[in-house]
């Protein structure tokens, strides 16, 4: 018998039986007691059972099913505009080129140099106020980044001037290239750290010091080359790969290496280990304990020390005084200076600084390895380096930006700081790029633009030509205890406490690569946190979950059982929801779960009335591929055999369009293909009612 589209209208008073079998359709809520109705069925559909239906239409009083939409084959797609979409939103989601729509040719030769150089672009509207803000903001970051540096620039093996370099030209090319405001440029400690070991395993940093340093160039300058390359050819998507709960690992593994790492500065040790790992510094350490350390140098290490974390507290805790924790270092500096050049506590064993060399950078275009064995090791090293130097910036831009209400364009960071550190490697600058503490600071202080790169630049290059020989008396236990006050914050334990409540393989990922990082060393543990952020994708396409579904009371709504215990199944339906795409990854896992989730029914509901009809929600399936395809037809051929059959509820036009073309829907039944679960159910349920 066919059921066809008509219209009728319902007076007959309703019992309590016929209220409650409406009810479990979803016709109609708590106190709507209905006196007319009117209900259409939109598409001619085949039942097997003449008797069940003329039983379930007696039930309706001689009235048929509500409107029941059919679910067609969808207008046929243009392959070319499929491919023009999907290579858009893979690299021009963010329609870069929507300005230069309908622009004469000479606006769109202004707007192609400002979209290169965004200074062109908010430097029109740069005022005298927002020039204070930048000096503020440039000269107190300045004061942080110059003893940073130093620092830093013992962590990658490389003399103090170097670091000074690395703060001079990189931030005078982000400013007029990058789209961030606040982002501080200069070396940071992971990078410098991760730099340092990659390249000590190459070449020894004292017995070969040239060409260590000009290894250290070629990395830099392929980590630029990276950089441009991934920002250039929009492939900035590639870095969300290391997930959050990696790089909170990674940092927090990184921190205490570094800290590690500065014991030798802080205890005056001379002979130290050249390896990462925990143990392995410790045995160092402790080695050394009887003969190795000296006691005024850990005085001022550790009084210079508390110092730098009272400061760094008080700062914290009281807003207004920012500027306390970003002046202390150079403050201990100056002071930690003055005080071994009138006590000449270098004498009584105090290691000092001793020279840096005076003047800007000097041209190393000629350092650079375009050629031998050292520029594959360059290449190598510098992908890494660049890469996490580049995840750094960008969650730091980010970050800052969301904070202020506007937008960075992740593209163009890319090129800038690609840009600027080609530039660096050619000016005897080591891998530059976005520094955490500096640019809260640089926020906290009121910057308003770049400029403030610009002023903090300006004052390294006054610093590199006048004063550097005032350094000479610093003494490295103040470096050491500014660099330990500096990471010390790189250990989020909010994110990692965080982490282990809402995802429990997130903080698995997060420990892996700590532990990687501090038990082994920065490449295992930066290859542990890659590895097991693919693995959790893996894990999530080749595994995903699946749910039985229920009918929310007085709804027509059909939720997870286990989110809703209250949600009842409907007799003789077993309803599945697949929360993932159908690829060849997860398609055989995905049909043997559903025959699982059958067979369990089965034996859970043996008193039942048995399953009849297998219900699949499709709602969340993106995508499915030919092994999807046959994964469901192999389904349907394993339902036939149990007397099951296969329904499937709201495929999207990408899956409906390949059911259809591989005429999987019409082994299935185009009448078995509905917009909702609600619409299947009350389309097949009445058989399981007069059951």
């Amino acid at each position: 018998m066919v059921a066809r589209c008509i219209c009728s209208t319902w007076t007959t008073p309703v019992s309590k039986s016929e209220l409650a079998f409406l009810d479990t359709f979803g016709i109609f809520g708590d106190n709507n007691l209905p006196t007319t109705m009117s209900g259409r069925i939109a598409a001619d559909v085949e039942m097997k059972d003449t008797d069940v239906m003329n039983a379930s239409s007696s039930r309706f009083q001689g009235d048929t099913l509500p409107y029941v939409h059919k679910v067609g084959k969808p207008p046929k797609q243009d392959l070319l505009k499929e491919i023009k979409t999907a290579l858009k939103e893979t690299f021009l989601s963010d329609d870069p080129l929507k300005p230069f729509k309908d622009q004469p040719r000479k606006r769109k030769l202004v707007l192609g140099f400002q979209t290169l150089f965004p200074i062109l672009e908010w430097g029109r509207d740069y005022s005298l106020t927002k020039f204070k803000g930048d000096l503020i903001a440039g000269c107190t970051i300045a004061s942080l980044c110059i003893p940073q540096d130093i620092g830093y620039a013992k962590l990658a093996n490389l003399d103090p001037q170097y670091g000074l370099y690395s703060s001079f030209v990189p931030p005078l090319i982000y400013a007029f290239m990058g789209s961030s405001r606040d982002i501080a440029i200069g070396p940071v400690a992971v990078v410098s750290l991760l730099l340092g070991s990659m390249l000590q395993d190459e070449i020894d940093p004292i017995t070969h010091k040239n060409e260590y340093q000009r290894l250290a160039f070629t990395a830099t300058f392929f980590a630029g080359i990276t950089q441009a390359a991934l920002g250039f050819f929009r492939l900035g998507f590639l870095i969300d790969f290391l997930s959050h709960a990696a790089i909170v690992g990674f940092m927090g593994g990184a921190a205490v290496t570094i800290t590690l790492q500065q014991l030798k500065g802080l205890f005056g040790i001379k002979k130290f280990t050249k390896k990462t790992d925990i143990i392995s510094v410790m045995r160092s350490v402790i080695s050394a304990a009887n003969h190795g350390w000296n006691w005024q140098t850990i005085l001022i290490g550790v009084a210079f020390l508390t110092f730098l974390m009272v400061a760094k507290y008080i700062g914290k805790k009281n807003k207004k005084l920012f500027w306390l924790p970003a002046i202390a270092p150079l403050i201990s500096v100056i002071i930690a200076t003055f005080f071994v050049f009138i006590t000449r506590a270098d004498r009584n064993g105090v290691q000092i600084v001793r020279h840096i060399d005076e003047g800007i950078n000097p041209p190393s275009v000629n350092r650079i390895f375009f050629s031998g064995t050292y520029l594959a090791k360059g290449f190598k090293i510098g992908v890494v380096a660049g890469l996490i130097a580049l995840t750094e910036a960008v969650a730091i831009g980010r970050t800052f930006a969301s904070m202020k209400d506007y937008q960075i364009d992740g593209n163009k960071e890319m090129v800038a700081l690609g840009t600027m550190n080609i530039v660096g490697s050619m000016t005897s600058c080591y891998v530059a790029t976005g520094s955490f503490s500096r640019s809260a600071v640089n926020y906290m202080a009121g910057c308003n633009t770049a400029v403030s790169n610009i002023v903090m630049s300006t004052i390294v290059m006054l610093t590199l030509l006048l004063i550097t020989p005032l350094f000479k008396y610093t003494p490295n236990a103040i470096l050491a205890s500014i660099i330990i006050s500096a990471v010390i914050g790189l250990i989020d334990f909010d994110a990692v406490v965080l982490l282990w409540k809402i995802d429990k393989f997130d903080f698995l990922a997060c420990m892996g690569a700590f532990f990687g990082v501090v038990f082994n060393s920065v490449e295992i543990g930066l290859l542990i946190a890659v590895g097991i952020s693919f693995a959790k994708i893996l894990l999530q396409v080749t595994r995903p979950r699946t749910a039985v579904l229920g009918k929310i009371p007085r709804t027509s709504v059909y939720r997870n059982v286990e989110q809703y215990p209250g949600a009842t199944r409907v007799p003789g339906v077993l309803i599945i929801r697949v929360d993932s795409a159908i690829y060849f990854s997860n398609s055989n896992y995905i049909k043997e779960r559903i025959l699982r989730w059958l067979t369990d029914e089965e034996e859970q509901f043996k008193n039942q009335p048995k399953v009849e009809y297998l219900i699949v929600d499709m709602s969340p399936v993106t995508d499915i591929d030919t092994s999807g395809i046959h994964a469901l037809e192999e389904l349907h051929s394993s339902l036939q055999k149990r007397e099951i059959q296969l329904i499937l509820t709201n495929p999207g036009q990408t899956v409906l369009d390949k059911l259809h073309a591989s005429h999987c829907a019409e082994l299935i039944g185009e009448d078995k293909i509905f917009l909702t679960v609600a619409d299947a159910v009350l389309t097949f349920a009445p058989k399981m009612e007069q059951a």
